[in-house]
Order: structure tokens, then sequence, then C-alpha cells
């Protein structure tokens, strides 16, 4: 009761935050564009979730002090999900009805869950860098958005960088690759691509389940310490980051070898270890911290100077505050990209953000206006194509800050497009869903 008092406290501060800032510029429309907000703000995962969540409500706010979207004002209400499937979709069923523009669940337990659901709410969902990997295929997933990356393209990005290192992917035969995962759909969501990484490229590949938070993994770093794994490849969340650091501090396996997914690549998973993390590698989601970044200066300038900022103005720029910033700024592009076509500066319903979201044309010369030069590589989504983009990179934890260690990789679609597909197919069948016919693809009748 004592955490339900809190979240709630929470939001409606957030909530009054929203309505002191809006309040200054002149809107042109009178209806608002609401943004759904699912966050973590307590529990186990709370260190990680919270960065998140300024971010992607500083994003928000930073939004309409520069006039909203077109004139379109910008609303936001913040759930408390505990990173918990059935509050997530407690959060989605309150949330949906009040003219939701789109869902980030920032969970792909709840993304499981919800995805059943939009189609018939017609809510789009958006998963940038997390969720189904077979959603990408938009010809089944009408309503789902795994933007900038999923956990297969992930996952071969790391077999791919591991190869280099060892000379080229005929050096991978008989190494051995140990995968740590946190035991939920997200942690078992990479299996299926590494299993086909391991028959074409013959390296072992053991799977070890670490059971939720996290925080007990004594046995896992045993198996370790036995099995000597080459690599081992990191897909926690939470304080299952820093644990298994401070397991492999414990049992002297060199951090240098192991590689986290872009999940476990952040401020909080690597400050408490102190020296012991350095050389620690994670995955970056196209960006990585950005203190520097142009975005960054604009969101301090027009709301932490303000005095509107949502969390502590250090953390701005930091890792998991990017990843909210970036996937805020997705949301209202596609709502941007919408107005192109259905009334610029007019309100849009979500069946008509969700063609933005299909049609969604971030090129450089736009990522450069929006002030994301040098953080994230262009984006563009099409009907058959709901990821855009399928490049990441490296960087390394150096005892004080992160550092990119690699130029960028594309994940190997002659690879994943089949699994994509096969996977697509099999639930398009369980479901009994048709795949979208091309007049589907060109309707324009999303007017709302």
């Amino acid at each position: 009761m004592k955490l339900k008092t809190l979240a709630l406290a929470a939001a409606i501060a957030v909530a009054g935050t929203c309505t002191v800032l809006t309040s200054a510029p002149a809107f042109a429309q009178a209806k608002e564009q609401f943004f759904p907000v699912l966050v973590y703000r307590t529990g186990a995962y709370a260190p990680n979730g919270v960065p998140f969540a300024n971010g992607y409500v500083d994003y928000l706010k930073y939004v309409n002090a520069k006039g909203g979207i077109n004139g379109v004002k910008v609303t936001w209400e913040e759930c408390e999900t505990g990173y918990a499937t059935d509050k997530g979709v407690e959060c989605y069923e309150r949330l949906k009805g009040k003219n939701a523009t789109v869902f980030q669940p920032l969970s792909t337990g709840i993304t499981f869950a919800i995805t059943e659901k939009a189609p018939g709410d017609k809510i789009p969902i958006i998963t940038a860098g997390y969720g189904r990997s077979e959603s990408t295929d938009g010809m089944v997933f009408k309503w789902n958005f795994p933007l900038t990356g999923t956990y297969w393209d992930a996952a071969d990005v790391l077999i791919q960088h591991i190869a280099k290192l060892e000379g080229g992917f005929d050096k991978l035969k008989g190494k051995k690759i140990a995968l740590v995962y946190h035991d939920s759909p997200y942690g078992k969501e990479p299996i299926a691509l590494l299993q086909e990484r391991s028959k074409l490229n013959g390296f072992d590949l053991s799977l070890l389940p670490v059971a939720h938070p996290g925080i007990e993994q004594k046995a896992t770093w045993l198996q370790i310490r036995q099995n000597r794994p080459d690599y081992v490849l990191l897909w926690g969340w939470g304080v299952m980051n820093s644990t298994a650091i401070k397991e492999a501090v414990a049992t002297g396996y060199p951090r240098d070898k192991m590689y986290g997914v872009w999940w476990a690549g952040a401020e909080p998973d690597v400050k408490d270890v102190g020296d012991g993390a350095k050389g620690y590698h994670a995955l970056a989601l196209q960006h990585g911290a950005e203190p520097n970044s142009k975005i960054v200066q604009d969101v301090l300038k027009e709301v932490h100077d303000k005095g509107q900022g949502t969390g502590p103005r250090e953390e701005v720029g930091q890792v998991l505050y990017m990843r909210g910033l970036m996937s805020a700024m997705l949301s209202i592009e596609g709502v941007k990209r919408a107005q192109e076509r259905f009334g610029k500066g007019k309100w849009m319903s979500s069946e008509q953000a969700r063609w933005g979201y299909e049609n969604l044309a971030l090129d450089q010369k736009k990522l450069d206006a929006l002030g994301f030069t040098g953080v994230m590589r262009p984006i563009s989504t099409s009907c058959a194509d709901h990821r855009g983009a399928v490049w990441a990179r490296i960087h390394t934890w150096n005892g004080s800050k992160w550092e990119f260690t690699s130029d960028w990789y594309e994940a190997d679609q002659t690879i994943i497009k089949p699994m994509i597909k096969s996977a697509a197919d099999k639930y398009a069948t369980e479901k009994k869903i048709p795949r979208r016919t091309f007049e589907d693809c060109q309707s324009d009748t999303q007017k709302g």
C-alpha cells in the first residue's frame, strides 16, 4: 500500500508539473495529444527505470516548451508498473480510453500481454530495442513497432563483434559462449538467434537463466567458473546487471570477456562496482551517454534551467536518460509524420499516429534539426518493416564513463529475416490473423 501511495503521489506530481510547464506557450489546437507513460519508479528495477522515465517525460516537456507538435499541446500521465506484467496490463486498460496516442510498455512481458489487445483497441505499441523480434513484420503485426532494433539484432551484432575479435567467423568453431539471462520473455528472446548462430558458426552455447530479480547468482557463476566460457553475454536488467559484474569479480572472470545487451550497459549497472567493472562491454542502442549532444543542451536550457526538470540535472545525457529521450522523440515524430498526411497542426487519432509510425522518415537532416546529430542513425519504416534500423555499436566502461570502442555493426538480415518471417507466420496461424494486403498498406482511411 505504501508503494502504491508513493507511485500515485509521483504521478500526481508529474501531472502537476505538466500543467505548470505547458500553460506558458499559446497552443493553436484545443485538443491535446495524450501520451500514456508506463514507468517503474519503485521496486527492484527502479534504478534503471527511473532515468528512462525522466528522459521520456523531459522530452515531452521540451516539446511543449517549443510550442507542442506544430501547435498541438502534449499531455501525459504516468502509471507505475513495477516491471510487473499484470500491473502493466492494468495501466494499459486504465489509460487507453483517454485518447491514448501510443503505448511504450518498457517491458517485453507487458508487450507480449498487450500485443493481442492493440489491434482491437487500434492503439500502436512502440518497443524501441525490446519486445517481440518477429513484430518487425508489419504485414502480421500491424500495431507493433520495435523501432531501432530487436534482441535478434542485438545478439547477432554481439556475435559479429566476437568473431571480429577472434579473426573471423571460422575462428568461432569450438569456442564456448555463455548467455546469462533474466528468466523472463525479455531474457529468453535472443536464444533463438544465438542457437541459429551456434549451428552456423560452430560455437558451444550454454544457457544460464537467472530468476527475478537477479540478486542470487552464485550458482550461475559457479558454473561459469567451472566451465570457463570464452565469452559471457549478459541479458540482465536492474540489479541483476551489477550483481553479475560483482560475481564476475568474485569468481575471477575477466570483465573484458563480458558483453551486455543494451539494457545491461548503463551507469546504474557499473557505478556501484567501482574499478571492478572496468573493461566491461555492452551494446549501445544507437546512442550511448551523450552529455555533449545538442538535444541534451536544448533540454537543459528549455526544461531544467527553468526549474521543470523531472529528475536530477546530473543524469541528463546518461545512457538510460537518453534511451527515454529517444523513445519519446520517436513517439512525437510519428505524430508529426501523421500530421504531414492528415493535417499539420491537428490532433491525431491513434490510428492516424499508427500510419505515422509505419511511415517514419527520420533522415540525417531531420535528426540534425532535432538535435540528435551523432546520437543515432536514420530510421525509415514501411508496411513490411516496422523496425526501421538494425545498427548498433559497442561501448566500454573505463572506470568512470562509457566510451565507444567499436564502429557501427549492421545485424545480418540474411539470417534474421527468415527467422522473422517464420515466427510471424507461426503467430499469424496460431492467432488466425491474415497477412495484410497491398491495399491495406496503401489505405488512407485512418482519418480518426
